[in-house]
């Protein structure tokens, strides 16, 4: 038997919404939340008025794919998908751009940064939730010396 390492990386989440979520008025919220917070991007010319965004993250085989369904998803608050970053810097400047965008907008829902000391690693990590049915946790690895 040989070994398969598999997919070397994520390169899209999807989720089902409702049609209304996904109007021109829904689409400018949560583009302008996650492009504010996130850096993500609309690809306009994926953009289906009611029924389709596609927000590219970072390059072009990375994206968050939202499609309308008359039946949308429903997740419990803390199903999440998660994004790493580099440094500990660039997760309190993630952090800080969502509570921000908290203050004027309470739908906003932020669960504040927290430390989990593994011993060889600390998990650095917060969540943010803006309008889609999942939840972004945000990681740092910390590796001991």
């Amino acid at each position: 038997m040989t070994e398969f390492s598999g997919p070397a990386r994520f390169n899209h989440v999807a989720m089902s919404m409702p049609a209304d979520s996904l109007d021109e008025n829904g689409r400018a919220d949560i583009c302008r939340f996650y492009s504010e917070v996130f850096g993500w991007q609309e690809h306009p010319s994926m953009t289906e008025d009611r029924k389709r965004l596609v927000m590219g993250v970072h390059s072009y085989d990375q994206f968050v794919f939202l499609i309308a369904d008359e039946e949308p998803m429903r997740a419990p608050r803390l199903d999440h998908f998660g994004l790493a970053v580099d440094t500990i810097e660039q997760l309190h400047e993630v952090l800080n751009r969502a509570k921000a965008l908290a203050e004027s907008d309470d739908r906003v829902d932020i669960i504040d940064y927290e430390v989990e000391d593994h011993g060889v690693l600390k998990l650095h990590s917060f969540y943010v939730g803006y309008l889609l049915p999942m939840m972004v946790e945000v990681q740092y690895f910390e590796f001991a010396a």
